[in-house]
């Protein structure tokens, strides 16, 4: 059971139901992916005109049987196909809608390892738009009518956790285990249930730092190659998020060793023992939250990070086909800014804007460093101008 939670009720999140309805402008199948809990059947919910299946119940998964004739029945509908790996041949039937059904708008909600494997890739290649909820983003704390950010910080942005009166610690446990029996076992197969966990658990308390396999292997009892499996397992599934090295294969640069994410600032609190936040908390979980909004309004993982061998370091670096590198700075406070691992960064790639996205921002400005020029933002005047350098194309 989840600990105490406020009333939870439908809440119109108007950045995602937006995003559903020009994807449909594109294509008749929409995959809404993400984690567990973020929210994807409240969402279908909320949405207009729909008729909703929980692919859940046998009864609705009878009526599936004959795909063919189950879709004739719905045409020209905006039909919601909840958790739809619950089905025998959930991609055949997508296929089905899509080439021979075009006027039946599908959104299919399942479990993130279906879209995770090789058939439902390959299957609905060119046939379907993906659209990733994340955890809760700007927006969302908006349309939930609570914007303090700490709370988001500590509780996560999984909705029920969110909304929960208090820290929900046990229930972080719980989703781990979930996704264990539920996610995990289902396509991968893993063996060792307290390697994995310990593994996820170790990955989250050290989240944002710079991955080295070797550093888990002892704690986890498993190979190297094991590890890298692990984190390979995590990355199709939405629960991390590798950040790989900028580089132009110059010798001072680091050109191999990522960077690693874990996808909520809920489990990384968790996972770090922190009950309450102090000042010296908010700099590294506002680094994961503008990631998170990154990702959730560019519905990309293309972003770098720079960092050379004599420890200067960038928090994120963008590319567009045709244009200099975009630098990225996250300071909970924008006096904590630190132009020397920028100037480092510029010295050899001179061209580029210069971003440092601050919390305590209130209107945006600019300030030289040198021949340097940087502007400090908040995170709505941020991904403002990323959306002008069309950062929906970011480069990988």
């Amino acid at each position: 059971m989840l600990a105490s939670f406020r009333m939870e009720k439908l809440v119109q999140r108007r950045f995602w139901l937006e995003q559903i309805e020009q994807a449909w402008q594109r294509r008749s199948i929409i995959w809404l992916s993400g984690v567990r809990r973020t929210g994807k059947t409240s969402l279908c919910r909320t949405l207009e005109k729909i008729e909703y299946f929980d692919c859940e119940l046998p009864r609705i998964r009878k009526l599936m049987n004959d795909p063919e004739e189950f879709l004739a029945s719905l045409e020209g509908k905006r039909v919601v196909l909840d958790e739809i790996h619950r089905l025998r041949a959930p991609a055949e039937l997508l296929k089905i809608a899509a080439d021979h059904f075009p006027n039946v708008k599908i959104l299919a909600t399942g479990s993130s390892t279906l879209s995770a494997s090789r058939k439902f890739r390959d299957t609905l290649t060119g046939r379907k738009v993906e659209v990733w909820i994340t955890p809760m983003m700007t927006n969302d704390l908006s349309d939930f009518q609570e914007e303090n950010l700490p709370h988001r910080f500590l509780h996560g942005g999984l909705p029920p956790f969110f909304l929960a009166e208090s820290l929900p610690e046990k229930d972080f446990q719980e989703w781990i285990d979930a996704y264990w029996a539920k996610d995990i076992q289902e396509l991968f197969r893993l063996e060792r249930r307290y390697s994995f966990q310990k593994f996820v658990e170790l990955l989250m308390a050290q989240s944002g730092g710079i991955f080295e396999a070797t550093q888990f292997t002892a704690d986890c009892e498993v190979s190297r190659l094991t590890i890298q499996n692990y984190l390979r397992v995590l990355e199709a599934t939405f629960v991390a998020h590798i950040i790989r090295p900028f580089s132009t294969h110059r010798p001072t640069e680091i050109v191999s060793a990522p960077k690693v994410y874990g996808f909520d600032t809920g489990f990384v609190c968790y996972h770090r023992g922190w009950h309450a936040l102090r000042t010296e908390d908010l700099g590294s979980l506002w680094e994961h939250f503008v990631l998170n909004e990154i990702h959730a309004k560019f519905q990309t993982r293309a972003i770098r990070y720079w960092r050379n061998k004599s420890g200067h370091e960038l928090d994120f670096v963008l590319m567009k086909r045709g244009l200099p590198p975009t630098a990225i700075e996250c300071k909970w406070s924008s006096n904590s800014f630190d132009p020397a691992h920028l100037k480092a960064f510029r010295r050899a790639y001179p061209e580029g804007r210069n971003f440092v996205v601050s919390h305590d921002v209130d209107r945006s400005h600019k300030q030289h460093f040198g021949e340097i020029l940087v502007e400090y933002l908040t995170l709505s005047n941020l991904i403002q101008c990323l959306g002008k350098l069309d950062t929906g194309r970011i480069q990988s």
